[in-house]
């Protein structure tokens, strides 16, 4: 199994619209095939502060993933309205 932590600082007035997008990516993303778990969580301390937890079956679950257009329309809207930073795991 593949996790993905995903942590976004979203700027300042930009959060409506981050929540809209980001939820409609997840619930696109919780339909494809592969997806085990896609869950944003907000920090306790910073209502700013996002993070996004995936997880996927396999490296060719993420691959597909990547590759959707829901995916790649999505990302560089949320680049513009948050700080991103993106850790990868692995199930050992």
């Amino acid at each position: 199994m593949i996790s993905i932590v995903a942590k976004f600082k979203v700027k300042e007035n930009l959060e409506a619209d981050f929540l809209k997008v980001i939820n409609e990516l997840g619930e696109a993303s919780r339909a494809e095939e592969g997806n085990i778990e896609y869950v944003l969580h907000r920090d306790m301390n910073d209502a700013a502060t996002y993070c996004l937890i995936e997880k996927w079956q396999d490296q060719p679950a993420v691959d597909f993933h990547n590759n959707t257009e829901h995916f790649k329309a999505a990302v560089p809207q949320l680049g513009e309205m948050a700080e991103i930073t993106i850790e990868l795991f692995e199930t050992v």
